[in-house]
């Protein structure tokens, strides 16, 4: 055991060592594109320009992977003004709150949102609402303006030659995708209208995040508002990613290791399980669920003290959730982020078994680290123990990780009162014949 751990330090730390230059890189291009975004302004002052992308760059520095990244573009609106109307065909139950922005009779400041290329008068006869402010509209003006602004900074020099091209513009269901050169570096950034205002977050109410998290962060991140983003041609819907991105953040105020095994299990997905990203995989929003996840179960801090330690919490959670074809959203766990994912789930479970069974190999990133690998740390298979919440939603709890923590022999916790209840929970999966022999 002590010969493997400085052999996950010195990976984190080939990690660290590049995350400054991919830091570098992701500012380059945010630059090239906030430059067009600033002229695009000038041309439709509908659509404003967010400089505050520090938790854009941050999330970047804890990726190895590539992967689209979004450039939010924040509506000219009085969002408090309008009205948000929850139509009931899109309360499917099964993911984030869909909503019409309408603009509302006798509304101050709300010119501009009622013009025919960003607007669809009510087909009603309302008292109240004049009509709705269209997603695929807005969509549809943005990448007008985004082609009109992008051949002017060209043309004036604004921009290096080859950093950008227009070409490379493509509408996607809920944004723009653009492609921004950074030194020797491609970058995928989808371009995403976005209306900031207070709205009530139900799923970061629940007294079972707590427990996970900094004091007082989840106030914290309620009281900065929600963006609404589109959800399809006619509908906004509360972005999860944005209060994704902010949970992750505050994981980062805590002592331990959390964002270092994020960092580390997501570089081995990325070289190992995807083979340098030429094959599909797991994405860095599926192993971010994970961390949360993990936060959730595990949140005493000496889960977290040892990076070995904890990269193994993360481990359990997405091999229960390889095992079971479920990995459930953060915030909506009713949604299934695994479902029509098109990834071969049973292959990418063997990955990932092998590599918490015998990580070595994957480790290994100079010649010096070769030698003898450790023995395997499972004696025999837990695909059958990793499948029991599917049939009881009850093990999704401390106790039963705990028991997958001590089948790959990194539950290391003093704690009486754990240690009893993990124990507990091991008796009754041998008497459910949960345990693989």
């Amino acid at each position: 055991m002590a010969m493997q751990v400085p052999l996950w330090h010195h990976y984190l730390w080939a990690i660290r060592s590049r995350g400054a230059a991919r830091v570098q890189e992701y500012q380059r291009a945010e630059d090239v594109l906030l430059t067009v975004l600033e002229h695009l302004h000038t041309l439709d002052p509908r659509f404003l320009v967010d400089y505050s992308r520090d938790l854009e760059a941050f999330q970047f520095a804890l990726r190895s992977s590539d992967g689209p990244l979004d450039m939010a573009v924040p509506l000219s609106v009085e969002a408090a003004a309008l009205l948000v109307e929850e139509p009931e065909a899109a309360q499917t139950g099964d993911g984030p709150m869909s909503c019409r922005l309408g603009v509302p009779r006798g509304g101050v400041g709300l010119e501009a949102w009622v013009t025919d290329d960003v607007f669809t008068a009510s087909s009603e006869d309302s008292t109240k609402c004049l009509g709705h402010i269209v997603p695929s509209k807005v969509l549809r003006v943005l990448k007008d303006r985004l082609v009109a602004a992008i051949v002017h900074c060209k043309h004036h020099g604004l921009i290096a030659p080859g950093s950008l091209n227009a070409d490379s513009l493509k509408e996607e269901k809920l944004g723009l995708s653009l492609l921004v050169s950074s030194s020797w570096r491609t970058i995928c950034f989808t371009v995403v209208p976005v209306v900031r205002r207070k709205h009530r977050v139900p799923a970061l109410e629940g007294a079972q995040l707590t427990l996970g998290f900094p004091e007082d962060s989840l106030k914290r991140i309620i009281g900065q508002g929600v963006a609404l983003v589109p959800s399809n041609a006619q509908l906004w819907r509360v972005s999860t990613d944005d209060l994704l991105t902010r949970l992750l953040n505050a994981l980062g105020s805590l002592q331990g290791h959390r964002l270092d095994s994020l960092s580390v299990l997501d570089r081995v997905n990325h070289e190992s399980w995807c083979d340098g990203g030429r094959n599909p995989g797991l994405t860095f929003g599926h192993l971010k669920t994970v961390l949360l996840w993990a936060s959730v179960l595990f949140p005493a801090p000496e889960d977290w003290a040892e990076l070995q330690g904890a990269v193994y919490r993360l481990l359990v959670v997405l091999l229960c959730c390889l095992a079971t074809s479920n990995l459930p959203h953060f915030l909506h766990p009713e949604q299934n982020l695994l479902h029509d994912s098109g990834l071969d789930l049973r292959a990418l479970y063997q990955r990932v078994e092998g590599f918490a069974s015998q990580p070595e190999a994957a480790l290994r990133i100079h010649v010096t680290h070769l030698g003898r690998s450790p023995p395997p740390r499972l004696s025999s298979g837990v695909r059958a123990l990793l499948q029991l919440p599917a049939s009881n939603p009850s093990y999704w709890a401390t106790a039963y990780f705990d028991v997958l923590l001590d089948k790959f022999q990194a539950f290391h916790i003093q704690d009486k009162d754990r240690i009893s209840a993990m124990q507990s929970i091991f008796r009754k999966t041998k008497t459910l014949g949960g345990e693989d022999r």
